[in-house]
């Protein structure tokens, strides 16, 4: 009976999950920088975050922020900041590199602690996110969908968000690919730093 709406859902987090953004650069450097494990604990936390949306969701908190801007706008500015910080800590990491030509240490692993944290904070921050989930459920899902099947479509939303990055995880995290990536040295966290300040500064400033 739900099977119409599941479809539509499900393609609709298609496109999202595999455009890039937030979780596709936090991703992409934890994976290149310490490693499968830690790139698929970062993907763990991403996963988990949709499991924020889909809460306040169903409990109506997504139709509180989208009617008070003020309450959005904390919450944009607040993410807006966090990846700024990120990337930030990035370019900073680069620079006690004592020259351009020092390569990105081979393997910088983060506790899985830390990594599922940090995958976390991205997504469950992402003001991106939040509308469209929030467009998700005001729009696609029918207000006359029984809550348990809500909640089954929130638990797949998390799967198989965590399966798209962990599958990048283990491709971008691969000896080969990571070594072929770090020949780039500094630059690639500079890189990754400027692109995380860049998607900070697109957050705060959208309207």
């Amino acid at each position: 009976m739900y099977w119409t709406e599941f479809i539509t859902i499900a393609a609709a987090h298609l496109f999202a999950v595999a455009s890039p953004g937030p979780d596709f650069a936090v991703v992409l450097r934890q994976s290149v920088t310490g490693g499968t494990t830690t790139g698929v604990w970062t993907s763990f936390g991403v996963g988990s975050g949709i499991l924020v949306h889909v809460a306040y969701c169903l409990l109506g908190v997504a139709l509180l922020l989208a009617r008070y801007p003020l309450l959005f706008n904390g919450m944009k500015y607040l993410a807006a900041a966090y990846l700024f910080y990120l990337g930030a800590q990035a370019i900073r990491a680069s620079l006690r590199s004592q020259s351009i030509a020092d390569p990105v240490p081979a393997e910088t692993s983060t506790e899985p602690r830390r990594a599922f944290v940090l995958g976390f904070l991205t997504n469950g921050l992402n003001p991106k996110a939040t509308l469209f989930f929030l467009a998700l459920f005001t729009v696609v899902i029918s207000p006359t969908t029984p809550l348990s099947v809500q909640v089954l479509y929130g638990l797949y939303l998390a799967l198989a968000t965590f399966a798209w990055f962990a599958m990048l995880s283990a491709c971008l995290g691969r000896r080969r690919v990571r070594d072929w990536i770090q020949r780039a040295g500094v630059w690639f966290e500079r890189g990754m730093g400027t692109v995380l300040i860049a998607l900070a500064a697109q957050i705060a400033l959208s309207a």
